[in-house]
């Protein structure tokens, strides 16, 4: 097969992006084909769920990522099927349409092995108006023995093909040589930026995509009242008061006995990989149904992984009419999540955008003490005040010598963590480090972070 092999070295992009925008470059396809296994070889990792089942990805899915050093976005999208009029196929067909109207580049991935389908014409029908670059990308050509079905697709009059092997990685480099002019270059400055990152988690059905749509302002996932609409973890970069943030709608957890195995089980070790990736999760309640054992399940994995934290009760507009609710439904939180004590609480609904001011404002804050540091010395100082009213607990010796010869650090960040070093560390009892990390979160205003406290013998 005869292929073009672009020139070596420096390039100039074939255009250029207001405000340093990474180009867009969006897979596209009828369902299928490989478009995520093509997306997760271009990216070198699985970000994305791969099954022989069609209709498997369902929203757009975004990465930025690089080659040969120039940097793009890469969007995912779910099977196009440019019949569906209704239902969840119909819902997909919106989510690949608007990706197409927002990239800069289309990639339009086709299967080998099934030829060139009457589906695969409506797709190509569908692109004959745009003036985007779109590259025809024919995939599961494996061996040289699968090159002669590389013939049909000649029919859609492109002179350059580029088949490929998206799942053994055949092929793939010729693509993103002839993509490479289409990339920009970064300057360290803009390539070191650093953006909050905002993970939406709760159970299924509590209104996770709803509100990112509603913080976005547009469609960006599907939403369905069907449970478990959304499989893959979807980044979205959102902008408020002209400062930047990563959200990441992720599939709704379920008790583990009843997350059944394969797509569904892959969705939810996914959630709690971008649990884990997250500086911020969101924990989605449902104001109806209250807080359930599987909500406090997910508060707990939120806390293991050490992430900042913020309660949101969505459906409010529900009890707006019920006087006592908001009281009544705080007390529940305080009984449920007691080793959540520390989290902001916000009641809203999600339908709407009135809750965004306040939503923003809860994820600078928990943000700014999820990354705050404390001078040494100042903390070290307020560490020796506090222990004139409340040595240290001892089993022998005198309060007053033990106390004195204690100092305290912060050894890191995102999580705060301390490290206390004592004389005796089999001494210090857990109701203490309680008290002192209470004491800690009011004199330095840690809010809606974990603090963890690590004894250490001097």
């Amino acid at each position: 097969m005869p292929r073009s092999k672009p020139a070596r070295g420096p390039v100039t992009p074939l255009f250029t992006l207001e405000g340093g925008r990474l180009p867009i470059i969006a897979l596209i396809g009828r369902p299928n084909v490989g478009k995520s296994t093509l997306f997760n070889r271009i990216l070198g990792t699985r970000a994305a769920i791969v099954d022989d089942v069609p209709g498997v990805t369902r929203d757009r899915n975004y990465a930025d990522t690089t080659y040969r050093n120039r940097h793009f976005r890469l969007v995912d999208t779910g099977g196009l099927d440019p019949t569906a009029q209704e239902g969840m196929l119909s819902l997909i067909r919106q989510q690949s349409q608007l990706a197409i109207a927002e990239a800069d580049i289309l990639v339009l991935v086709l299967d080998a092995r099934a030829g060139l389908t009457p589906p695969d014409e409506e797709v190509v029908a569908t692109l004959r108006g745009t003036d985007k670059p779109v590259f025809y990308a024919i995939n599961k050509v494996d061996t040289p023995k699968a090159d002669p079905l590389i013939a049909d697709f000649y029919r859609l009059g492109q002179e350059q093909l580029y088949p490929l092997s998206a799942e053994h990685g055949i092929g793939v480099a010729e693509l993103l040589d002839d993509l490479f002019p289409h990339m920009v270059e970064l300057s360290e400055e803009e390539t070191a930026s650093e953006i909050p990152r905002i993970a939406i988690v709760g159970r299924p059905n509590v209104g996770k995509s709803t509100l990112v749509n509603s913080v976005l302002g547009e469609t960006r996932v599907v939403v369905s009242n069907v449970p478990g609409t959304t499989r893959d973890p979807v980044d979205s970069v959102a902008t408020f008061k002209d400062r930047q943030y990563v959200l990441t709608d992720t599939a709704g957890i379920r008790r583990r006995g009843r997350v059944e195995r394969g797509i569904e089980g892959y969705s939810v070790a996914r959630s709690l990989r971008a649990i884990g990736r997250s500086d911020v999760a969101v924990l989605l309640l449902d104001a109806e149904e209250g807080v359930t054992e599987q909500d406090t399940k997910i508060a707990g994995l939120v806390l293991k992984q050490g992430r900042a934290c913020i309660l949101i009760v969505n459906k409010w507009d529900l009890k707006a009419d019920d006087v006592g609710a908001r009281e009544t439904y705080k007390q529940d939180l305080e009984r449920r999540f007691p080793f959540l004590a520390w989290a902001p609480v916000l009641f809203i609904s999600a339908l709407g955008q009135d809750f965004l001011r306040g939503l923003f404002a809860l994820i600078d804050q928990v943000y700014l003490s999820f990354c705050k540091r404390v001078p040494t010395g100042s903390l070290n100082q307020f560490f020796q005040g506090l222990l004139e009213e409340h040595p240290l607990p001892v089993r022998k010796g005198k309060p007053a010598k033990a106390s004195k010869s204690a100092f305290m650090t912060q050894v890191a960040t995102r999580p705060p963590a301390f490290a206390l070093f004592v004389g005796h560390p089999d001494n210090m009892t857990p109701a203490y480090l309680r008290f002192l990390e209470n004491q800690i979160r009011k004199e330095y205003h840690f809010s809606g972070t974990p603090i963890r406290l690590m004894v250490r013998k001097k």
